[in-house]
């Protein structure tokens, strides 16, 4: 019985710091928001470009990108925001339930590779200018389509090309379109507002947050309020295919559009992409920061950040061929809409119904707004290592529980929406001298551990945590000021990831592909998400 208790705590351990690792060597500054480009008249190109691998390899491209400077970039506080003229994915256009909405397409791409076009599911569309296809106009090599529509719904959708999709989205010709609601419900904004978010905000301020969401709610839905926002638009590469149409190109170039032999005949089948992207990058990518400079033709990147007890809203796109499986650790996400249509109860329709799901599942060609949360619940330990044993006055700060068990009474402390039931419990059973016994387990020492201490030196969050949990600075675990790391930033990574283990490599070396961190905060952290 003694091996396999040692077992058992081993690998609960290692599933611990695999799961919940605290943040050091992730860049402070690489966050993510869900940026785009405001209309509601959106002139963009199809061009041809390299996509930057993890790697080493650039891999030919098509996409959709700016014809000339758009007419905003969105959130408003988002800097060094740029649009070119070719993308993957193209550029995210925003714009609000209501508005007339104008696409000029021109066609740049090769003569040999023919029309090309934009479909909008969900919309409305009526096209002019360019040429008949078999499911819209479509823009001829140098020519130029318009489509307009209504925004008449809020939620997230997908663009693509409707010409010979097989091939060009596959090539890259695909991007999301964000409708934010033309009325935000009451219970969502102001200096009275009941909702989570609201009093989120008052904490925020308080840190000295700027505010990076394009709207307080998803929907004109009392329960869609929401404090921070992503897009993640998934898609998978075959760079044989890529690479098959660079040599048709380059033995075509120069020739007439629609002349003998000036097409292309691309086999897309069989299928066996190398590369898994999220915002046109794979991991480690992709936690870089958006408008990267050595991401010129994939500015949009994957690393949310949130604090404990903040809604996250994570709009999610398939906008490949594949159906890919995502795990997001640390909490059920809970479904919103579909296709920018709410999933309202059958028998209230005035109440959402969307189910929780452990592993959302991403559709080709189907999106899905859904809201992640964590708050510490059900640990069992005090994750911001309260001790009122210890010197530190922040280490013996209140836990005063609202009618749900929460801190939500003082939105300035540090530990605001701490789970009170667990304020005060630590960690281990019977530590080698850094807390009080006590705790729910024992976990083996830090320092001889085949990894080596924890990142920051200690479980809990916070940059000084460590020191409150054990009262001095001599403890088992490192004090985690002393650590060469972004000076304020000690928080959780929750692994992100596609549950297709072959997904989770680039060109199948592991680490790589569809997968990302959730980065956990600790209140005086600045989630800073202007790049």
């Amino acid at each position: 019985m003694r091996p396999m208790k040692m077992t058992n705590a081993i690998l609960k351990t290692r599933l611990l710091l695999a799961v919940m690792v605290v943040v050091t060597s992730l860049t402070a500054t690489a966050h993510a928001a869900a940026p785009g480009i405001t209309g509601p008249t959106f002139n963009l190109v199809a061009q041809t470009a390299l996509l930057n691998q993890p790697d080493g390899n650039a891999v030919y491209s098509w996409g959709y990108g700016c014809n000339g400077a758009p007419a905003g970039f969105a959130p408003a506080a988002i800097t060094n925001a740029t649009c070119p003229t070719m993308q993957v994915p193209g550029p995210t256009l925003i714009v609000t339930e209501g508005q007339s909405v104008t696409v000029n397409l021109t066609n740049n791409l090769p003569a040999a590779a023919g029309n090309t076009s934009i479909l909008f599911p969900g919309f409305t569309v009526t096209a002019s200018g360019g040429v008949t296809g078999l499911m819209t106009q479509e823009a001829a090599p140098g020519g130029t389509v318009t489509y307009t529509f209504t925004a008449s719904s809020p939620g997230t959708r997908s663009y693509y090309s409707g010409t010979q999709g097989d091939l060009q989205v596959e090539m890259g010709l695909y991007g999301a379109v964000i409708v934010l609601p033309a009325h935000v419900p009451g219970v969502c904004i102001g200096a009275t507002a009941t909702s989570i978010p609201a009093k989120n905000r008052l904490a925020q301020v308080h840190w000295g947050e700027s505010d990076f969401r394009l709207s307080q709610a998803a929907y004109d839905h009392p329960e869609t309020c929401y404090d921070r926002e992503y897009l993640f638009q998934f898609a998978e590469m075959d760079p044989r295919i890529h690479n098959a149409a660079l040599a048709q190109v380059t033995a075509t170039t120069g020739c007439t559009a629609g002349a003998p032999g000036c097409s292309l005949e691309v086999p897309t089948e069989p299928y066996h992409p190398a590369y898994f992207l999220i915002n046109g990058r794979s991991m480690p990518d992709l936690m870089d920061a958006n408008y990267g400079a050595e991401y010129p033709h994939q500015p949009y990147n994957g690393n949310p950040h949130m604090h404990p007890g903040e809604l996250t809203l994570i709009r999610v796109i398939g906008q490949g061929r594949w159906q890919h499986p995502f795990h997001e650790h640390a909490n059920h996400v809970r479904i919103l809409a579909r296709d920018g249509n709410l999933i309202l109860s059958a028998t209230d329709p005035t109440k959402l119904a969307g189910r929780l799901e452990f592993t959302t599942d991403t559709t080709p060609g189907q999106a899905f707004d859904g809201i992640f949360y964590f708050t510490g619940r059900g640990l069992n330990w005090d994750m911001y290592g309260h001790n009122p044993l210890s010197t530190d006055a922040s280490a013996k700060l209140p836990c005063t529980p609202d009618v749900n068990g929460y801190n939500t009474s003082a939105p300035t402390a540090i530990n605001y929406f701490e789970w009170c039931q667990d304020h005060n419990k630590p960690l281990e059973v019977a530590p080698f001298g850094d807390v009080a016994s006590g705790g729910p387990a024992t976990l083996p020492d830090p320092d001889i551990l085949t990894n080596g201490a924890w990142y920051s030196g200690s479980p809990y969050l916070g940059p000084d945590a460590t020191v409150r949990s054990a009262g001095t600075n001599t403890g088992n675990f490192l004090p985690a000021n002393t650590q060469a790391n972004p000076a304020n930033e000690r928080g959780w990574a929750f692994m992100w990831h596609s549950h297709n283990e072959r997904e989770i490599t680039t060109n199948n070396v592991f680490p790589g592909g569809m997968m990302m961190m959730m980065l956990v905060d600790s209140r005086e952290f600045v989630i800073d998400e202007s790049n």
